[in-house]
């Protein structure tokens, strides 16, 4: 079980299906979701203060990750973390591109980040869950 992961989409219905499907497993102890990139990238400054300031690591191990958003969408949001400033956590932290399009495209600029491990259809299910609950990635 993952203890923290992150929803990023600009849908609330999107990001209400996830929390629910997510809490009928016990995939996750945690859920925290933004609505845009940007939003995403200033929750992980804000975790790195915190973990600065009491020298935790608590951080998500996870983050799926819509593409198309306002403000800032998924690949600004990649390019962003893939940065230096985000070194304490695009080196552990892994991404589940979540899309309502399949572009064979998409699927290959995906290849080009190192921590994006799947690109998975809109909406989540249980059984895609259970497939990344399978994955060599996730701890017990």
């Amino acid at each position: 079980m993952l203890n923290l992961i992150l929803c990023v989409d600009d849908d609330p219905i999107t990001l209400m299906l996830c929390k629910k499907v997510i809490c009928k497993t016990t995939f996750s102890n945690e859920i925290v979701t933004a609505q845009n990139g940007e939003e995403a990238l200033n929750y992980f400054n804000s975790i790195k203060i915190e973990n600065r300031n009491s020298n935790s690591k608590r951080q998500p191990e996870l983050i799926f990750l819509d593409l198309n958003m306002p403000v800032m969408g998924g690949w600004e949001f990649l390019d962003c973390f893939s940065a230096a400033d985000y070194s304490d956590f695009n080196t552990t932290t892994k991404v589940v591109i979540l899309s309502s399009t399949i572009d064979p495209e998409d699927l290959e600029k995906a290849k080009t980040y190192p921590m994006v491990i799947d690109f998975l259809s809109k909406p989540i299910t249980l059984s895609m869950l259970d497939y990344l609950s399978n994955k060599a990635y996730h701890h017990e």
